[in-house]
């Protein structure tokens, strides 16, 4: 399993992609973002989540030159992934909006490009250009984000490539159990976004029972659940000390327990969209 802020799963592909990153959504563009990017890749992460509809691409390229210039590494060494908006989800739009992306980030390539939510009627076409960016070398990864089991069984009938990642809203309120099955099954590695479900779970009795004991924080504890569980997670925060302790989940381990108590707080209950029923 993972001991370091540099340990990565591998794709379905061989591509590394670290288990642990930082997420930047609602984290304003310029300052705010440029310094939570720089802060974290100082501070070893290798990983920095952005999406076109974020509206911070730009601040986050910043984030990223002068994280690279602090911690002394190169861009092979980092992994970057924006997401493709509602809007731009057609063929011709989503190869569009991939370079649009890139000029903002002021980057050759990404390391991972998904299908932000799965509209239906569009998601099929976005595919087919994701497949392509892919087949011609401009980008390391391609999946989804939002995708339910019967999503991903629907895009898989026509994909001449499947999805290497799927990232979902994901946390100990909502276990998304069979989706993580499939992903299982089908060599799809889950992703998990508002891990703490925007820090609605922090003041979890039993979240905080289980993190006095292990002398962790209940952030940290979710972390560690996330990765025991085999799921990719990118906490978001904008404050260095916060940045640097959602990170430090290498040093213990939930015991089975643990992980049944935790396990047992799942309600199906969400803080984002349904991926059913989103209408935007």
């Amino acid at each position: 399993m993972t001991t370091n802020l540099q340990a990565a799963t591998t794709l379905a592909n061989g591509v590394k992609m670290p288990w642990l990153g930082l997420g930047v959504f609602k984290v304003q563009d310029g300052q705010e973002v440029i310094e939570a990017v720089r802060a974290a890749i100082r501070n070893g992460y290798r990983s920095i989540d952005t999406a076109a509809v974020y509206a911070n691409e730009e601040g986050v390229g910043e984030g990223i030159r002068l994280g690279m210039k602090d911690a002394g590494i190169t861009r092979e060494e980092l992994f970057v992934t924006s997401k493709v908006w509602n809007s731009d989800l057609g063929y011709e739009a989503t190869l569009a909006a991939y370079e649009t992306s890139l000029k903002k980030l002021g980057l050759d390539y990404l390391d991972l490009y998904l299908i932000h939510w799965p509209v239906e009627g569009k998601y099929k076409d976005a595919w087919r250009a994701l497949e392509k960016i892919y087949k011609d070398g401009k980008v390391k990864a391609i999946g989804v984000s939002n995708f339910h089991v019967h999503h991903l069984q629907d895009l898989m009938k026509d994909a001449e490539i499947k999805p290497m990642v799927d990232q979902i809203e994901y946390h100990p309120r909502l276990a998304q159990k069979e989706l993580l099955a499939f992903c299982r099954e089908n060599g799809i590695q889950m992703e998990a976004w508002s891990p703490l479900m925007q820090g609605q779970l922090l003041d979890h009795p039993v979240l905080k029972e289980i993190a006095e004991r292990h002398d962790k924080s209940v952030a940290q504890v979710i972390v560690r659940w996330d990765l025991q569980n085999g799921v990719v997670t990118i906490p978001k925060s904008i404050k260095e000390h916060r940045i640097v302790e959602n990170a430090n989940v290498f040093d213990f381990e939930l015991s089975a327990e643990d992980m049944a108590k935790i396990d047992a707080l799942d309600e199906g209950v969400r803080v984002g969209p349904d991926p059913d029923n989103f209408d935007f």
